[in-house]
């Protein structure tokens, strides 16, 4: 066993030991190709200045300007004011008022539940309490007079008040048995139909009103620290191209989703024409970077090579203007313009057009 770890040793020395030569190999390659281009560079320059051949560029001054950067976020929406109506008391459903998609007022008779019991236990309780009544007037009469016993007064108070509760009780019921809408707005759906039982807690009829809604979007927690309750917002929704709102952030969670470690982004929306509907998809366009004063360039300018990312700077030399190759450190991006962090500075003039065609020292000419 012991033979076998050490034989596993040498080969994994060995292959780190091959694995560090090809790195160094790696290095020395790409610096040797770093110099033949820079030299290439130079040969095509010369070429072009001993022939006296410029080349034709458009260029662009640059001048510290305000610089936003955006992330967008998926959203959707939620009806602000909605009802699953369900009622108060069971009971068999005897009439269905509205239909689906029908428009209700706030306090509009949807439905009403059997009521016939509840009627009858009315007249009985109504004609006791109007014997209990006649009852505890002739009991009081006699009690300010001192005649009687005061049980008999009490008893009479007692049945009278009793009654008085229970038929408060049973109007109460009686009430209920007539579904309204809580709300102005639209007939959803209706669940029961007539002759089914209703039972309170099991929806009946589902009611939205569309004149106000949320946009609830789940955004990154990593963009927390850049949002701000009464920030502005874009948005968009990708079912109706033409209708663009700007709207305040109305709310920002406090817990953050433990699975998708994501916060809940509220808005509030106006929907006059109500062609927006709950569930619809938006798309949230958000600043979360500014800075007043910004060195910017088109993002198209920018070249890649292995040293990392440059573009062209026109130069006087003497009396001619030349193309100098510059490298810079690139910040965000946003709108097809990037910010340069380091590198270039205001006042410098980038070349916009035709820098596919210049190396460092291309003699220019510039066109407007």
């Amino acid at each position: 066993m012991a033979v076998l770890a050490s034989c596993g040793r040498q080969n994994d020395n060995k292959i780190e030991k091959q694995i560090i030569t090809y790195q160094k190999q790696v290095v020395t390659l790409n610096r040797k190709i770093t110099d033949l281009q820079q030299n290439l560079d130079t040969q095509k320059n010369e070429a072009q200045t001993v022939g006296g051949r410029k080349v034709s560029v458009r260029t662009q001054e640059i001048e510290p300007r305000i610089f936003r950067h955006f992330f967008e976020a998926s959203a959707e929406l939620e009806s602000i004011h909605e009802a699953f109506i369900s009622p108060e008391v069971s009971g068999q459903v005897v009439k269905v008022l509205v239909n689906e998609g029908q428009y209700v007022e706030k306090g509009q008779l949807l439905a009403q539940l059997e009521t016939d019991m509840v009627e009858n236990s009315i007249r009985e309780v109504k004609t006791s309490l109007e014997l209990a009544s006649f009852t505890y007037k002739k009991q009081n009469a006699l009690w300010e007079k001192h005649i009687g016993s005061e049980l008999q007064y009490l008893q009479a108070k007692t049945q009278m008040e009793s009654l008085q509760n229970k038929l408060q009780s049973l109007q109460t019921q009686y009430d209920k048995s007539f579904i309204k809408s809580p709300i102005k707005g639209y007939v959803e759906a209706i669940d029961l139909k007539k002759g089914e039982l209703a039972i309170p807690g099991v929806r009946f009829i589902h009611v939205v009103n569309l004149e106000k809604l949320y946009v609830n979007a789940q955004i990154s927690e990593s963009y927390l620290p850049v949002l701000h309750k009464g920030d502005s917002v874009d948005i968009r929704f990708p079912a109706f191209p033409k209708i663009h709102m700007r709207k305040p952030i109305h709310r920002i969670g406090n817990v953050i989703n433990n699975t998708s470690r994501s916060i809940e982004v509220q808005l509030i929306i106006n929907n006059p024409k109500q062609v927006l509907k709950p569930n619809l998809l938006a798309r949230l366009r958000i600043n979360d970077y500014t800075n007043p004063k910004a060195i910017v360039v088109p993002s198209y300018v920018l070249r890649e090579d292995i040293q990392g990312y440059y573009l062209y700077v026109a130069v006087k030399k003497q009396s001619h203007l030349i193309a100098q190759k510059r490298y810079v450190k690139e910040g965000k991006s946003s709108q097809n313009l990037t910010e340069i962090l380091e590198g270039l500075k205001a006042g410098e003039t980038i070349i916009t057009q035709g820098f596919n065609n210049v190396l460092d020292g291309s003699p220019l000419s510039v066109f407007k």
